[in-house]
C-alpha cells in the first residue's frame, strides 16, 4: 500500500461521522443479555470482542460465558442509535438511554 493511500486512509476514518447509541450482548445458550452504551456502536463489538478472545474483559460473568460457549454464541444488538447534535449532553443522554434498556430487557450491566 503507497504512503498517500495510507494517509487518505487514516484521514477517511478521521473523518468518518459516528453512531452514538445502546447496544446488547447476547449469549443465546446461557439466554443472558448485557447492555452498554457507545458513542461509536460500528466499532464497539470489535472492542468487546478482541477483549474477550485475549480473556481480559472487565465484566467477570460475561468473560465466563464467553470462556464456556466461545464466540459463536454470542450476538451483538444495536439497540438504538441515538441522534443528538449536542455533544455536551450526549453522555448523559446515553447513560439513560441505556438504563431504561436495561430495565425493559432485565439485562445485566456491561460495564460497571
Amino acid at each position: 500500500m503507497s504512503a498517500a493511500r495510507k494517509k487518505d486512509l487514516i484521514r477517511e476514518y478521521k473523518e468518518r461521522k459516528v453512531r452514538p447509541g445502546i447496544f446488547a450482548v447476547r449469549c443465546v445458550p446461557e439466554n443472558a443479555l448485557w447492555t452498554g452504551a457507545s458513542r461509536d456502536l460500528d466499532s464497539q463489538q470489535n472492542g468487546i470482542w478482541f477483549q474477550l478472545r485475549m480473556g481480559n474483559h472487565m465484566n467477570r460473568v460475561l468473560q465466563e460465558a464467553w470462556n464456556r460457549h466461545g464466540a459463536e454464541a454470542f450476538q451483538f444488538e444495536i439497540l438504538e442509535a441515538v441522534e443528538d447534535e449536542n455533544a455536551e449532553m450526549i453522555d448523559l443522554l446515553l447513560k439513560e438511554r441505556e438504563a431504561q434498556w436495561r430495565a425493559e430487557c432485565g439485562a445485566a450491566k456491561l460495564f460497571a
